[in-house]
This record gives C-alpha cells, sequence and structure tokens, in this order.
C-alpha cells in the first residue's frame, strides 16, 4: 500500500521573511492535510531545495508524492523548471514504483479573488481619508514572466477585480521581464485623473520584488501629492489562498490536475514567441540552487556567477528593449 506525502515546490528568495512566510504556508497545509507528511522546497536562493524536500518524504517512507507549485501562475518556473527537477528526482530514486504527480497551478480561481479583494479592501478601510470608488483605480502588479498566457492572466485578474469591486478604472503593470514596469504604469495612471490609486502587488509572499513595488509607489507619491496612492497587502497565508492550495492537491486525486495549454509558448506557436515553441523542458537554476540568503535579504557575497538575475530563469523576451520594458527601465538584477 502506498504511503502518501504533499510537497510544496517555491522559487525562493534572497529575503529572509519571504522564506519564513513559505515555511508557513508548509504549515498551514499540514494542517489541512494530518495524516500525510507536507515538506517543501525551493529552486533557487533559499533552502532547503526541492530534492531536499522529496528526501525529507522518502525518508518518511512516502512512495506517492502530490506535489503543487507554491506560485501563482503557470509561467516557465511551473512548466519548465519546477517539472523537471520532479521528473529527475523521479528517474533518479532507486524504488521503480516512486511516483510524483504534480498540482495543477493556482492560476486564476474564485478564491483567489476573494483573497485579492480582501487585500484591497483593507487598505481602503485603513485609509485616512474617503474616496468614493468611483474615483479611485486600481493597479494591479504581476510579477511579470516571458510566457505571455501567464502575464495575460494578471490582465483577466485586473478587469475581475476592477469590475467586481467597482473601481473608477483598472491597469496592470509588472516587477519585471515584461511591460510595463511599475514606474512608467503610475506614470500612465497618474494622467487618468483619478483621486487615488490602490497600487496591489498580486504575489503570494514578500522579498525583494514586493519591497521594490512599494519603494517606488511612495516615489511616484512624492511626484504627485495631489493623488493618494495605497499600498494593498500581498496575498500571503489568506484563508481562501491555503483552500486553493488545498483544491489543488485534491484534484490531483481526481484528475483535475492538467494544465491549461492552449497558449502555451512552448507547445503552440505565439503572437511574437515563436521561437520558443518546442524547447526543452529543463531548469536553469542549478547555480543558485540553495545559496542561502544573508541577513540583509541578498545573497551571500562570494556568490558571483557572473551574471544578471533577470536572464538565468527566463528565455529573452522579444520585446525587452520596449520604453517601458526591464531593458530601459529596470537594468539591475531581479529576484
Amino acid at each position: 500500500m502506498r504511503k502518501t506525502g504533499v510537497m510544496i515546490c517555491g522559487h525562493g528568495s534572497r529575503d529572509d521573511k519571504a522564506v519564513a512566510e513559505f515555511a508557513n504556508l508548509q504549515a498551514r497545509l499540514a494542517e489541512r492535510f494530518p495524516d500525510y507528511p507536507v515538506e517543501y522546497g525551493f529552486l533557487e536562493f533559499a533552502t532547503p531545495i526541492i530534492r531536499t524536500g522529496l528526501d525529507k518524504l522518502a525518508a518518511q517512507g512516502v512512495d506517492h508524492v502530490l506535489a503543487v507549485a507554491g506560485m501563482l501562475l503557470s509561467a516557465g518556473h511551473v512548466k519548465n523548471d519546477i517539472a523537471s527537477v520532479l521528473n529527475q528526482y523521479q528517474a533518479d530514486h532507486p524504488n521503480p514504483d516512486f511516483l510524483i504527480e504534480f498540482a495543477r497551478p493556482l492560476d486564476v480561481d474564485a478564491k483567489m479573488m476573494y483573497a485579492a479583494e480582501a487585500r484591497i479592501r483593507a487598505a481602503i478601510e485603513d485609509a485616512d481619508t474617503e474616496v468614493p470608488l468611483e474615483e479611485t483605480m486600481l493597479m494591479v502588479v504581476g510579477r511579470g514572466t516571458s510566457d505571455p498566457d501567464a502575464n495575460g492572466s494578471i490582465s483577466k485578474i485586473c478587469r475581475m477585480l476592477w469590475e467586481g469591486i467597482g473601481f473608477g478604472w483598472g491597469e496592470v503593470c509588472y516587477s519585471g521581464v515584461t511591460f510595463p514596469l511599475v514606474a512608467p504604469g503610475l506614470e500612465h495612471a497618474v494622467r487618468l485623473g483619478y483621486r487615488r490609486i490602490v497600487v496591489f502587488p498580486y504575489f503570494l509572499f514578500t522579498g525583494v520584488l514586493v519591497k521594490r513595488i512599494y519603494a517606488i509607489t511612495d516615489q511616484i507619491a512624492e511626484q504627485f501629492p495631489d493623488i493618494e496612492f495605497l499600498k494593498a497587502g500581498y496575498l500571503n497565508d489568506h484563508p481562501k489562498v491555503i483552500d486553493t492550495f488545498e483544491a489543488r492537491i485534491h484534484g490531483i486525486g481526481t484528475g483535475d490536475n492538467a494544465m491549461n495549454c492552449q497558449l502555451c509558448i512552448y507547445r503552440e506557436q505565439v503572437v511574437g514567441f515563436e521561437a520558443l515553441q518546442g524547447l526543452p523542458q529543463m531548469s536553469h537554476h542549478h547555480h543558485v540552487e540553495g545559496i542561502g540568503t544573508d541577513a540583509s535579504g541578498q545573497s551571500s557575497p562570494d556568490h558571483d556567477h557572473g551574471h544578471s538575475h533577470d536572464d538565468h530563469h527566463h528565455p529573452p523576451h522579444p520585446h525587452a528593449d520596449h520604453p517601458h520594458g526591464p531593458g530601459k527601465r529596470n537594468p539591475e538584477a531581479v529576484e
């Protein structure tokens, strides 16, 4: 008889608080699955790495792993990097009956919308002033990837929140890789004439990028003192987020774990991304796997691999030099 365990696969961060928040996700899911051992691991920077988490499960006699990505959308990290690590681990395992099954990503989900709404409404309720919703604009900030399908999901999420809550307008921008980035996105937003702009990072956990989003928001707010900027909290461990993770894990058992590949740039030719079709499935994180963080939340000083983290885990974006994109507005390395 098989013994089942749960494995949560994260990206990893140079920020210690982000790593602690991810560990809390493991604790929350362990409460939902009291009969299963639950472990976690990261692709890069932080420890434990994914293989270590899988080793811990195997050491407890687990031979059936229900793996779930601790990430929001099905971009390259989910489609390639995590899948590759899991496939390789299963191929290398001495027990030929050892089985890893991978849940579908969180993606756009009604439960996640309620978690996002809660963070946005909390920011509005905590504000010192009252501004009608029709005079308020929502800015949803996504991580940004080289996968246009995942980037498009942020636009859908924005529209659902904008329309569902009743904002006067909604826009999206991204923390890196694609465009528009946060600064040009907010520079555009202030021209629309709304009295208040709510900036909502659609991120699971804190980290270098979330802190940068808030810092850029503060910079733009200083330039436009007549507009009120509210910084909404990121999703973190809202109960609806935990509900969605639980549903994805249960979905493996019911066969509800097929990824939507209709617009996947690795399977289909997508406008502007035709060169990426058919790329091999492999992880690009070996050189930063488990390097850890220092007290400042930055990668350790002896870790110098001679290139930006902008390019090690993303295929080249076809419009990287867009005037509002990372090549022009955000050339520094990102998380």
